[in-house]
């Protein structure tokens, strides 16, 4: 996929395989960033977020980036499996029920498809986990996040989203391609609680390292 080389059933070749950009040990047990130690960074120390983990294998730099622009702003969905495939590792918190983060009615019209509930279709289908692609709705046709200042993200999202499932008492996974800030997914945890929602977790391809200063 990378380098035309011989391929696995993962489509790369052993030397792109292993270098691939993998979020180093030790992490934050919440967010996923990286932490030099402990277990907990400062922001979620002292701003505790309302999901309870977050489970990001890559970070988002070269060449994630680059495939999963290609999947969601290109339309190759053949990345689609790639891209899950270590989200699909059997060795996953227990959960649930998957959630696709939703997508507005424009949105899903402007895409055609919603990247994150192909993700989670393929992710449940592994491990035997059901997909609530109809739970939750977005209901503001909201600026994309990347286009807006760090502070804005969270201001941007407030309201965004409802729940019309009962999830009382379960464990929920949300599913999405890239996690930059945590706003969205902050915000549909709280939405998720809610609705009855025990726990929250974050499931991800990609994080975005760089934090604000």
């Amino acid at each position: 996929m990378l380098c035309s080389a011989g391929a696995f059933d993962t489509r790369f070749c052993a030397p792109c395989f292993a270098t691939l950009p993998r979020i180093a040990h030790p992490r934050c047990s919440i967010c996923a960033l990286p932490l030099a130690s402990g277990s907990v960074c400062g922001v979620c120390l002292g701003n505790p977020p309302l999901y309870d983990g977050v489970r990001a294998p890559y970070a988002y730099v070269f060449p994630v980036d680059a495939l999963i622009h290609a999947y969601k702003y290109g339309g190759d969905l053949s990345l689609a499996p790639v891209l899950a495939a270590e989200l699909a590792d059997t060795s996953a918190p227990q959960l649930d029920a998957l959630v696709p983060m939703p997508l507005s009615a424009a949105r899903l019209r402007e895409g055609g498809f919603n990247q994150a509930h192909e993700l989670a279709r393929i992710v449940g289908l592994n491990l035997g986990l059901p997909v609530l692609a109809n739970a939750c709705r977005k209901v503001k046709d909201t600026p994309p996040q990347a286009a807006l200042e760090w502070k804005a993200r969270a201001r941007n999202v407030r309201g965004a989203f409802v729940c019309d499932a009962d999830l009382a008492g379960r464990r929920v996974g949300v599913v999405d391609d890239v996690m930059t800030t945590g706003a969205t997914l902050d915000e549909l945890a709280r939405v998720l609680k809610r609705a009855g929602a025990v726990e929250v977790q974050g499931w991800v391809v990609a994080r975005t390292l760089r934090q604000p200063t």
